[in-house]
Parts: C-alpha cells; structure tokens; sequence
C-alpha cells in the first residue's frame, strides 16, 4: 500500500483520492485549533509558501481526539486557520486517527510506523506524562500521540518520515526539503 490507495473527505463532505497527489512529496498532519503546538500552522505554512512549487503538499487533517482541541465544525475550523495563520494548504474533514473510527489512511500510517519517541527537554517531559495517561504502552505502539504529528511522504507514495509535535520544526523543514 501507499498514499495513493487511500481516499479521504474534504472539507464540503466530497471524496478526494490521493492518487491527485502523485509525484509530490506530502506531509500529512493531524492538527488541532485549540492545541499548545498550534502555532505550528505559521512554519507549515512558510515551509509550504517555499516547497509548494517544487512539489510539495500538505495535507491538513483536523483531529479532536487528544484533549478536545480541535471543536467546531470543518468550516469553523477553516476560517480560524485561514484567518490566523493564512494557510493555503489543503485542508480536510475532522478525523479520527486512531481507535475504531480512523481513517484508513491514518490505520495505514500507524500500522507502518513506529513511536521513536518526543526526544528531550520540557515539551518532551510533558508530552511523555500525557501520553502514558492516555495509553500505558504508548512507546510500544505506533499510534499517534498527540495533534500535529507529521508523516513525510515520498513522490511514490511512501512513507519516509515521522515527526512528534516535540521535533524541532526546523528540522522538519530540512527533512522535507531533502525530499524535494
């Protein structure tokens, strides 16, 4: 499987099948409005002012299953990120990414990678003591731990990279841009 098997809502409730994205470099991230690592959506949307012409998406899925912080509707939603931090990209109906209600894609992302931790200092203390709250064996699992985990993607549809919301954006950045 790759990215290009999956088929995933947008925004107005439509079906988008990410085979449209053939032959660019992706990065799909879980996001949250209401989140600590929100402003998150100011680098994402730098990085996609650069790399855009050169073959980069990103694929913006709103989640509301780590603290609630992802509330309002798609369009409520859009208008925040929009409106906050102009974003371009695209972005998609709220989703689930892990549990009985993911979405395949985010089943396929899980099921292919691995949890390599939130790396060190303050943030990463904190986020490891959320996620054992919420999952006991969260090392050992590749579920998504928290809002603005980004999975980098190749031009075949592959899956080349996984970054917590802890990994310093600039090295995300650098990741992405090597891809291209």
């Amino acid at each position: 499987m790759n990215l290009y098997d999956f088929t995933v809502k947008k925004q107005d409730g439509t079906d988008e099948n990410l085979s449209v994205f053939k032959g660019k470099v992706v990065l799909v991230v879980n996001t949250a409005t209401e989140c600590g690592f929100t402003p998150h959506y100011t680098e994402l949307q730098q990085l996609y002012n650069e790399c855009h012409e050169a073959g980069l998406e990103i694929l913006d899925f709103p989640c509301n299953q780590f603290g609630n912080q992802a509330p309002g509707t798609e369009e409520e939603i859009h208008t925040f990120c929009t409106g906050r931090f102009g974003i371009t990209f695209p972005q998609y109906a709220k989703v689930d990414v892990n549990g009985e209600n993911a979405i395949p894609l985010y089943n396929w992302i899980t099921s292919t990678t691995k949890f390599e931790g939130f790396g060190k200092g303050p943030k990463a203390l904190v986020m490891n003591g959320v996620a054992r709250k919420m999952d006991k064996d969260f090392k050992n699992n590749g579920k998504i731990k928290w809002n603005f985990t980004k999975i980098l993607i190749n031009r075949d549809g592959e899956i080349i990279g996984r970054f917590e919301p802890t990994e310093d954006m600039d090295s995300v950045m650098a990741k992405v841009r090597a891809a291209l």
